[in-house]
């Protein structure tokens, strides 16, 4: 099957026309938007959309439109500054893995119920899946577990062994203030219930903050028309 016939059955038998499910997802990633605010402006357009429909648009949708872009996807620097923040799901907290590089770039970001040495670990496992390289520096703040987990990282793949660690709060600004972004965009939603779904709306903010950071390459595609709605749908059909 070609990627373009496998884009149309992605959104083979769905109510609602592909174009109006882009443009849902996309904006209820993108901007300080709920669910119900999504519904009240596609209302406006003289669309009736359920605020749970778009709720699952986003659950079937935000893992397609990775593996789309991630083909794309440029190479970040090796200097990372790591941090965790915080989200609450079903009234508990639940923590957030991010990490960019020296020039706010995003590493990659992961969702874990705890906050420990297993959790770090975790994602410096994702991170170097996702970028194919460990870092030859991470940036830390003061928290312990996060400095042993670096410092474990080479007795289980050599390709950490050349990594260097440092802590500095001062570097980690970087980090805190692109965390603020995460923090900003999920307020308007209101909480999540399920933990999948929240490590899913995570997944697409972060995409979405990545495209806005210019962090895929797109010459190829030879896009004429640079609008957001052309753009996703070049990708999607490539």
């Amino acid at each position: 099957m070609s990627r373009r016939n496998g884009t149309k059955a992605l959104f083979a038998g769905r109510h609602f026309d592909r174009e109006v499910i882009l443009l849902c997802v996309r904006w209820y990633l993108r901007y300080k938007l709920s669910l119900r605010d999504l519904v009240e402006m596609m209302a406006e357009r003289g669309l009736e959309l359920a605020h749970t429909t778009i709720m699952r648009w986003v659950q079937r949708y935000v893992p397609e439109f990775e593996k789309s872009w991630a083909r794309y996807a440029r190479k970040v620097g090796r200097s990372w500054r790591v941090d965790e923040t915080y989200l609450k799901v079903r009234g508990r907290w639940v923590y957030l893995y991010p990490a960019v590089d020296k020039e706010g770039n995003t590493v990659d970001f992961r969702l874990c119920p705890k906050r420990d040495v297993a959790a770090a670990k975790a994602f410096f496992r994702k991170a170097l899946r996702t970028q194919g390289r460990a870092p030859l520096r991470i940036t830390l703040d003061g928290y312990a577990a996060s400095h042993r987990a670096v410092r474990e990282m080479p007795s289980e793949n050599e390709v950490w062994k050349h990594t260097k660690l440092r802590s500095s709060k001062y570097l980690n600004n970087l980090i805190e203030q692109d965390h603020r972004g995460i923090k900003s965009r999920t307020g308007p939603m209101l909480g999540f219930k399920p933990f999948r779904l929240c490590a899913i709306t995570i997944a697409g903010i972060e995409l979405l903050r990545r495209i806005h950071k210019g962090q895929f390459a797109l010459g190829s595609l030879r896009l004429k028309d640079q609008a957001a709605p052309a753009i996703w749908n070049a990708v999607l059909a490539a």
